[in-house]
């Protein structure tokens, strides 16, 4: 029987809470899907760390040159903007499939459902600690020394990861009841990637509609509050305004959604 509308938010409060109490759940499965992606491999989840290092390089040299950018200027920029990105788009498009590709512990042990979301980001958060290795390199590289605004891309970071745990719980159970929805926020992120200014700075634009469009993008300001810090400078207020707006705002329909359709979750899979 399932409980009445007054009781679905203490229930996704209980499951969420349940969770965060068995966190070394979703940290041991985090570092088991990562460890056995790679496993007999010499060299391991640094594979990663390679790749984006390859395309960081490629790509810095190929777009600072088009934009006649100085790449003691570019380099960082989009090595931060990249690792960041990948983050983010491969948390949210993992997080539509978190339920679905769970379904065998779902369906025969019980355990927190957000555990898996969890699981999902830790998992993806193991694989941005070996790229972030790149960042300290980069600056080496182009002469560069970290002031003291890199400490606050601690906070933005937990801002960050607070918005997209509640972006991959709200897709997670839309996921597991639509199953399309996986390929419409592929499509979606890959749009996103050209609209965000991850390859191109966001001085680029001309004065007027476009610098106002660009505020009206949510990316934009969650890989600010993290990028802007690790490149020497102060996040604009209207970022952290932003991404606390759509913390407050996405947890609320997060909870009510997950709290509502919980109990069904199982049934679709």
């Amino acid at each position: 029987m399932l409980p009445s509308r007054t009781g679905f938010l203490p229930e996704a409060f209980a499951d969420i809470n349940a969770a965060l109490q068995k966190h070394h759940l979703a940290t041991t499965f985090s570092w088991q899907d990562v460890a056995q992606r790679y496993r007999r491999s010499r060299v391991g989840a640094f594979w990663l760390t390679i790749n984006m290092g390859v395309m960081i390089g490629a790509l810095g040299f190929v777009f600072g040159t088009l934009f006649r950018t100085p790449m003691q200027e570019y380099l960082p920029y989009i090595c931060v903007s990249l690792i960041f990105w990948g983050f983010i788009a491969s948390a949210i498009s993992e997080g539509c499939t978190t339920f679905v590709g769970a379904e065998g512990i779902i369906l025969q042990v019980r355990m927190p459902l957000f555990t898996h979301v969890l699981r999902t980001l830790y998992r993806n958060a193991i694989i941005l600690g070996h790229n972030i290795l790149i960042y300290p390199l980069v600056l080496l590289a182009v002469g560069r020394m970290p002031t003291w605004q890199v400490f606050l891309a601690v906070p933005g970071f937990l801002v960050l990861s607070l918005n997209l745990l509640w972006i991959m719980l709200i897709l997670a159970v839309l996921c597991a009841r639509y199953r399309d929805m996986t390929q419409v926020m592929q499509n979606l992120l890959q749009v996103m990637m050209y609209l965000t200014p991850i390859m191109w700075m966001p001085r680029t634009l001309p004065e007027g509609i476009s610098q106002r469009l660009l505020d009206l993008n949510p990316f934009y300001h969650l890989i600010s509050v993290v990028r802007d810090p690790l490149l020497g400078e102060l996040p604009f207020a209207t970022s952290w305004i932003a991404c606390i707006v759509f913390a407050v705002a996405g947890w609320t329909v997060a909870l009510l959604l997950f709290g509502r359709y919980r109990h069904r979750i199982p049934y679709w899979l």
